[in-house]
């Protein structure tokens, strides 16, 4: 997905666990709960690209693309804010071309190690 000005708009991967209480709530009541996500990121212009639930340290994973870290910042303190999960954390996701351009300023950064 393109923003404004034709530019790629960056990925993010959300790990979400659900409270006892919600999942009990779900299991009383079932609901796609992706489609309640894909609202929250289309409300600042982004769009959810996959939504995954899982066993294991998270119960869900969901990979986002919205046009800025404070837009995804948003979205991610509204969902922490509404007392459904025990754990959300969000990871900013590099290109391979972004991250072969953090390799190049990398080497020209002139780091001395502690002690040293």
């Amino acid at each position: 997905m393109m923003d404004e000005k034709g530019d790629m708009m960056p990925l993010y991967l959300s790990r979400f666990s659900y409270t006892p209480e919600t999942w009990a709530r779900l299991i009383g009541q079932p609901e796609d709960r992706a489609q309640a996500a894909q609202s929250y990121i289309e409300s600042v212009g982004g769009k959810l690209h996959g939504f995954w639930y899982a066993f294991g340290t998270h119960d869900g994973y969901n990979l986002w693309e919205a046009p800025d870290n404070v837009s995804m910042a948003a979205v991610s303190l509204a969902i922490s804010g509404g007392g459904a999960l025990s754990s959300f954390e969000t990871t900013v996701l590099l290109t391979v071309d972004e991250t072969l351009d953090a390799l190049r300023k990398a080497g020209r950064v002139q780091y001395r190690a502690p002690g040293a």
